[in-house]
């Protein structure tokens, strides 16, 4: 009788690739996909760990597995596993732990543990070592329309901040035609919108002698591509010469996310990050000079440790005076076993709640600024799927900008790109046009 598998991903969308990789090698092999409740054989819980409510989520979501069944082989897998194999090894709720860079030998793993072969259920690579990538694959997606393309893992940053590149070991990139048969399984199955990610994926090829725009330039020539969206970009990656390359290629998304953290070039300093806010400001502006009107979103980090006020005030006019299409705010969080961690003047939780809330309301008006001035232009639409609003039936998609659409039509538009006239506002962040 073929064993029942559930799986459930925590953190980014390296993660979520990755979850959906290893769902489609156990499907492969015979095993019963279902869903994340009671009644399966196996819970595998790819976790996270980039702050320590990431580490305790992922502790929780594991113990919640073994509850639904007690006598479930539970995994850990991912992040969470690299930086705290020592405490899950020692907790009687996970039966298995699997790391990164040995994801893609689950099925082999799994299959010793069953037949009682797997030792101590141990099954992490110092991540030291890592100096391959890890070919995971996919011929198919959760989602229909869209689909989210691993081509880059590691990173060579160390943020003072970040635990990511402990957990995940240097700069590794994948194999470039490796990406394109992949693209190519992706195009032949219906996929015409395609999203480049990694850990870093700014450093794609620095480790092979290649370069993220060579790759870009490759996806672009496939026929079946219609749409290419960029993973988060290191602002030093924007020169002229990179924005002008991208906007030559007309299947680029005119979205792009440059991670910030801090408009303040003090904080930026404490946290190497390695540009100044005047560089940053700059590569928002050559995109805006080579593309019309592209939606610039960001992250941003309040209340790093020695964030005065007079640094917060200074990172808020910054970013007031980019008007980025969505701020994404985080309010620090202390990570072990970071160089952030041990800095001083760590800053009380009530101020930290007060700079996140006044930067969300910032980052409304701005978003809200960014989208009317959609109003009465026509934009492009990738349909995915029908919502109901106040009783009426609509497709809903994105715009090139990345911006939700929605349209009142009889039209069946699954997974069809159409033009629309935006008329008005359905949400805060959902636009509706006529087609």
């Amino acid at each position: 009788m073929e064993k029942k598998v559930a799986l459930h991903n925590l953190g980014c969308k390296v993660n979520a690739y990755e979850t959906e990789a290893m769902e489609q090698m156990l499907e492969e092999a015979g095993y019963q996909i279902v869903p994340f409740a009671p009644g399966a054989d196996i819970y595998i819980i790819n976790t996270c760990t980039v702050t320590n409510i990431a580490d305790r989520k992922s502790r929780q979501m594991l113990h919640k597995a073994k509850k639904m069944n007690p006598d479930a082989i539970v995994v850990a897998t991912g992040c969470y596993v690299q930086v705290g194999k020592e405490r899950l090894k020692k907790d009687d709720a996970i039966d298995l732990v699997v790391g990164n860079n040995k994801k893609k030998d689950l099925l082999s793993i799994l299959d010793a543990y069953i037949q009682g072969k797997a030792g101590d259920g141990d099954e992490v690579l110092d991540m030291k070592e890592a100096l391959e990538y890890e070919n995971l694959q996919l011929s198919q997606t959760g989602e229909h329309t869209r689909a989210y393309l691993k081509v880059q893992d590691g990173c060579n940053q160390f943020c003072s901040y970040c635990i990511i590149p402990y957990a995940r070991g240097r700069v590794r990139s994948r194999n470039k035609e490796e990406v394109l048969a992949e693209v190519n399984r992706l195009t032949a199955n219906g996929y015409q919108e395609f999203v480049l990610t990694g850990i870093h994926l700014s450093s794609y090829g620095i480790d092979c002698g290649d370069s993220l725009l060579s790759l870009i330039q490759a996806v672009h020539s496939i026929e079946g591509v219609k749409r290419i969206r960029l993973g988060s970009l290191e602002p030093r990656i924007i020169t002229e010469d990179f924005a002008r390359a991208l906007a030559d290629m007309p299947k680029i998304c005119p979205h792009f996310h440059l991670s910030l953290q801090s408009g303040c070039d003090e904080t930026l300093r404490r946290m190497n990050r390695r540009y100044s806010a005047g560089e940053y400001r700059e590569k928002c502006g050559l995109l805006r000079q080579v593309f019309d009107n592209p939606a610039l979103t960001t992250d941003v980090i309040v209340g790093f440790p020695g964030e005065t006020e007079k640094e917060f005030q200074e990172s808020r006019e910054f970013i007031d005076g980019i008007r980025f299409y969505e701020t994404h705010i985080f309010k620090y969080s202390r990570r072990e076993g970071t160089r952030a961690a041990v800095m001083e003047n760590q800053i009380q939780e009530a101020v930290k709640a007060q700079r996140s809330r006044d930067l969300i309301a910032l980052g409304e008006l701005h978003q809200r600024e960014y989208m009317e001035s959609f109003l009465g232009k026509e934009v492009e639409i990738l349909f995915e799927e029908t919502v109901s609003i106040q009783g009426k039936s609509f497709w809903t998609g994105h715009t090139r900008e990345y911006i939700r659409a929605v349209a009142e039509t009889d039209q069946d538009l699954e997974n069809v790109i159409a033009r629309g006239t935006v008329r008005g506002f359905s949400t805060k962040d959902t636009i509706i046009c006529e087609i």
